[in-house]
């Protein structure tokens, strides 16, 4: 039962570096076009970090991403210290991309470790991982961000041709204002995402427990927890990421704030539905780079794209790889 108390404190400590690591996806546009000062940003999307809970369990009726996320590995290969080590290599990973200011995925880290642990644990068996689960995330560290620039793209041209007879001014006044909603939107996306991939990986440990029988079972206290928990991350704000999505990308205006923030919304509502665990992360860069698209390609500093690209792409088997040490480690001490 102690082990099982510490990893689940453990997750709700990587729910709250999620919130933190991850709040520069929520209010970087608002931020740069100085629409509310950063302690304002994260007040704002940390209470639609919270809401999301509401939404998820009212709305949408049941936790879809929870659920994908403890089925990544099959059931019967989990137990606490494969999901222990996973925690543990997804907090480091988490940590030093924050340091470094590198706005990688949560969801990636969280999926690589858990895989990596997993497979460590059967002795290098690649057939532990559920692919009819996992296989869609992959697909979507491409797909999430092109779909989000795509919109984007769409959203800004419409919105250009509608406002461009507006007076200036009056039209800059009035996306200012529709950024609030945009990012109460694109907050409320990134909730329930992200706080459902860290409630899935409890649940999955309450299985191997035996404390309870399926994932269906989960008490009501943790999914009300995980979204507390990445609410207050995302109270503590990422200062470093945010720099780096909010001018370092491309500038933004108020009206290509709202036109990412929404995208970026789009997209993450359409794969909740689906219950694929996206990267709200390479969802709201995607949108970034499809409205600074709208201008000239040049107006996106490709380079620091490009960094961004290598950073996502390794997230998976990093993530993997530090879990697998962490599990051959934890497994000298703990029997």
């Amino acid at each position: 039962m102690t082990f099982l108390v510490v990893i689940i404190i453990l997750a709700f400590i990587f729910d709250y570096i999620n919130g933190f690591h991850d709040a520069a996806n929520s209010i970087a546009t608002i931020v740069s076009t100085k629409v509310l000062t950063p302690f304002q940003a994260v007040l704002w999307a940390a209470l639609f970090n919270f809401a999301a809970f509401f939404v998820s369990k009212y709305f949408y009726g049941e936790f879809k991403v929870g659920n994908t996320i403890a089925k990544s590995v099959f059931e019967e290969f989990i137990t606490l210290k494969v999901i222990f080590s996973g925690l543990v290599a997804a907090i480091i990973w988490n940590l030093l991309t924050w340091w470094y200011g590198i706005p990688s995925s949560s969801s990636h880290t969280l999926i690589g470790g858990f895989i990596g642990a997993a497979v460590a644990n059967s002795h290098g068996a690649f057939s532990v991982i559920n692919f009819a689960k996992v296989l869609p995330t992959v697909y979507f560290i491409v797909l999430a961000p092109l779909i989000g620039m795509v919109v984007a793209f769409i959203i800004t041209v419409i919105i250009v041709n509608i406002s461009r007879k507006a007076n200036p001014y009056k039209a800059e006044n009035w996306f200012k204002r529709l950024q609030l909603v945009s990012s109460a939107a694109f907050s409320l996306g990134h909730g329930g995402n992200d706080a459902q991939k860290v409630m899935g990986i409890i649940a999955a440990a309450m299985v191997a427990h035996g404390s309870i029988a399926t994932l269906k079972d989960v008490p009501d206290w943790v999914p009300f927890s995980c979204f507390a928990a990445i609410a207050l991350g995302t109270l503590s704000g990422g200062w470093k990421i945010i720099k780096t999505m909010g001018t370092r990308i491309t500038k933004v205006t108020p009206l290509e704030g709202v036109s990412a923030e929404t995208a970026g919304a789009i997209t993450l509502y359409m794969t909740e539905s689906l219950g694929i665990p996206v990267s709200t992360t390479h969802t709201i860069v995607g949108s970034i780079i499809g409205v600074g698209a709208t201008k000239r390609l040049s107006a996106v500093r490709w380079g620091v794209t490009v960094n961004l690209l290598w950073a996502w792409i390794l997230t998976i088997p990093i993530s993997a790889a530090l879990a697998a040490v962490v599990f051959f480690i934890v497994n000298l001490f703990v029997k």
